[in-house]
């Protein structure tokens, strides 16, 4: 499969670019490699589409913030696939109607208002483990959404039939207006007022739906999650929002996610943090223990001397980029555990040990005190 080009090079825009200088580079490029323009010409074809697909997520603020934090993986648009460019007319053919262009953009982009009218999205919030978030996982959600009435094929007329072109437009959805100015005859286009731009009247109305042309149904969806996504991260399935009222395309299903809280882990982005308490007895002599990790356990060496606050890693045990190669580390945070609750004999034990040399507190320049074990894992 071949990599996607950087949507900020396929318009030609740097990444600060204000949304009126996106929309003027998206307008330059469409016109550049419009199909009327180069006939026959596929290459040209699929830049102009490229075009459109990275104008549909930089135009949008949500999706270009999710763009700029996760690249491609981030963002899910609807013309990355299967698109045609009668689509593209359809949804953006509007911001070349206040230029010069706007007819040789129109021929493309007439019909009825219901072909290019989108449904409303749906929003819903997807709680996940650590583990599931750290592997990827499929999940099943049952969303209740609007779809098109079967009765009727959405049309919100009796049987799908029972409707009439509109008399003003003649199911055109738009009206043509010629104006005499000194530099000659000027068209204009605008929304039909008889119909409401939807090209058509109903003579009888759908009993399924009472002619909105849509009915509430519950689904069930399936949601790839991919490997390394964060809390508050928004995934976006396309076409699996609400259809909208006689005629159109469905909008998109917005999925929230949520990260329950671990009780063994605390996670900083791709690294995980784990406390790990030994006793003095363990830290003194030295010992080896075994530690969870998000994929089962691992063993790790406690060298003799190791004191409180000594931070270890086990490379590689955190959670993948989400937008890249990396994996994360597990950070253990050493703590000596201090027994609150002894007996007769292991107080006069340590009252023996109490005045011995070794047991006193002798730090070296080379050990760390708080902000030094600070300044050490963060660098």
């Amino acid at each position: 499969m071949a990599t996607k080009r950087d949507y900020y090079d396929i318009l030609g825009v740097d990444r600060n670019a204000t949304p009126e200088e996106i929309k003027k580079a998206y307008r330059r490029t469409a016109i550049k490699y419009h199909p009327d323009k180069n006939p026959g010409d596929k290459e040209a074809e699929e830049k102009f589409k490229e075009a459109a697909e990275a104008y549909e997520v930089l135009s949008d603020p949500e999706k270009r913030a999710r763009y700029d934090r996760y690249g491609h993986e981030g963002v899910n648009s609807s013309f990355s696939g299967g698109v045609t460019v009668e689509d593209i007319f359809s949804s953006f053919g509007s911001i070349f109607e206040d230029t010069i262009f706007g007819d040789f953009f129109g021929s493309r982009t007439g019909g009825s208002r219901s072909s290019r009218r989108k449904g409303t999205n749906l929003r819903i919030k997807l709680k996940l483990t650590l583990q599931e978030i750290a592997h990827g996982v499929e999940k099943k959600v049952k969303v209740r959404r609007q779809v098109a009435c079967s009765s009727c094929n959405g049309t919100g007329a009796k049987n799908g039939v029972s409707f009439s072109n509109c008399y003003s437009c003649n199911g055109t959805g738009q009206v043509r207006k010629i104006v005499n100015t000194m530099l000659g005859q000027m068209v204009s286009t605008s929304t039909c007022p008889a119909c409401g731009g939807e090209g058509k009247t109903i003579n009888e109305r759908c009993l399924s739906c009472a002619g909105n042309g849509t009915i509430s149904e519950d689904e069930v969806i399936t949601i790839k999650v991919p490997a390394g996504v964060e809390d508050g991260m928004q995934l976006q399935m396309n076409g699996k929002g609400n259809f909208p009222p006689r005629g159109g395309v469905p909008g998109d299903l917005l999925i929230v996610i949520e990260e329950e809280e671990n009780p063994l882990f605390k996670r900083e982005g791709i690294h995980l943090h784990y406390d790990l308490y030994v006793s003095f007895i363990d830290v003194a002599l030295g010992t080896t223990l075994e530690v969870p990790t998000i994929d089962g356990k691992a063993k790790i060496e406690i060298a003799p001397g190791t004191q409180s606050g000594k931070v270890l890693r086990l490379k590689g045990k955190g959670i993948k980029e989400l937008n890249g190669p990396n994996v994360g580390d597990q950070i253990i945070h050493v703590n000596v555990w201090t027994p609150q609750n002894l007996t007769k004999e292991e107080k006069a034990l340590l009252e023996k040990l109490r005045h011995s040399p070794n047991f006193k507190p002798q730090p070296e320049r080379s050990e760390r005190g708080f902000f030094g074990r600070m300044k050490e894992y963060f660098s």
